[in-house]
């Protein structure tokens, strides 16, 4: 048979090239987890494809024919080349990882602890996108994230971090002129700040399912760390996570406005693919965060139980 140059079949080119290198079908089937007969079928395929005999059998030994080896020895040094480049391309996937999470999150808690892992790792380039909107995490951009929900998402492993849990929050000097903001029959005399579904929550907690005052909330920004930069700024009592910016009521910046917390019943969550969450980055990551939701969990504690307590 006349080689008609169509390129052969990778299945017979793997076979040959490992009872090649191995000299034996048999240690060529136990490399490639298949049968000797598999592999003399494949080679055969190969030989007839070409119209090259590439191996001579013996009852007990199988050798290179002279065009053999010359096929042999481009085959090794083609697969050899493949098998380092995979080498290679997972050394460098393990030694980049990206995370995607919300902004609040990511700018008020994550970032500031960062320092922590990268000191624990630092052969892992680490990569943070802030996004509102819940990102896919099957294109391979992302390695993991962090969301807000319930912890239920189709092919994604979710481990809890921490509650998500609401207060009125403000700063030290505005603390005493917010007080009246507990009956929403009385004027206030601070604006609120933050959204509206978390004040409509807070109130119905404190017993109130009527509060037409929301409607005059001063700003209702898109991300929940700038309206507690504006009540940082003096302008308002923000809605805001006592867990989050635990940090600004630690250093006295910001102080509860009323000592009732509230929670939407959802939480924040460390996510990842199922295919992918054996990964060596991804664990280390995973256990690294799951140990600083814990401090954080313990730091918040009280906060927690009255939210649980509601």
């Amino acid at each position: 048979m006349v080689w008609d140059h169509r390129f052969p079949s990778l299945a017979s080119i793997r076979a040959f090239e490992a009872a090649a290198r191995l000299r034996s079908f048999a240690k060529a089937a136990q490399e490639l987890d298949t049968t000797a007969a598999s592999v003399s079928y494949h080679v055969r395929q190969l030989e007839r494809q070409i119209g090259v005999t590439l191996f001579r059998r013996h009852p007990h030994k199988v050798e290179l024919t002279e065009p053999g080896e010359l096929i042999a020895t481009e085959a090794m040094n083609a697969f050899a080349g493949l098998r380092a480049s995979f080498i290679r391309a997972a050394t460098l996937d393990q030694s980049r990882l990206a995370i995607t999470t919300l902004p609040t999150i990511g700018t008020s808690w994550l970032t500031p602890r960062l320092g922590r892992f990268r000191a624990k790792h630092p052969d892992i380039q680490f990569e943070l996108d802030l996004s509102a909107d819940a990102q896919d995490l099957t294109t391979g951009r992302f390695d993991a994230a962090i969301r807000n929900g319930h912890g239920r998402w189709p092919g994604l492993r979710a481990t809890k971090l921490f509650p998500s849990i609401f207060m009125p929050l403000c700063i030290p000097s505005m603390k005493a002129a917010a007080a009246k903001l507990a009956d929403p029959k009385r004027a206030r005399e601070v604006p609120l700040l933050g959204r509206t579904d978390w004040w409509t929550l807070w109130y119905q907690a404190l017993g109130f399912n009527e509060v037409p005052a929301l409607k005059s909330i001063g700003a209702n920004l898109s991300i929940e760390y700038l309206d507690i930069t504006q009540a940082l700024a003096g302008d308002g009592v923000a809605i805001g996570s006592p867990i989050l910016f635990k940090a600004e009521l630690d250093a006295g910046r910001l102080v509860p406005a009323h000592d009732l917390v509230a929670t939407d019943g959802r939480a924040f969550w460390f996510t990842v693919p199922v295919v992918r969450q054996d990964s060596r980055k991804i664990s280390q990551f995973r256990d690294w965060i799951h140990d600083e939701a814990a401090a954080a969990r313990a730091s918040a504690a009280a906060f927690i139980r009255r939210a649980n307590a509601g």
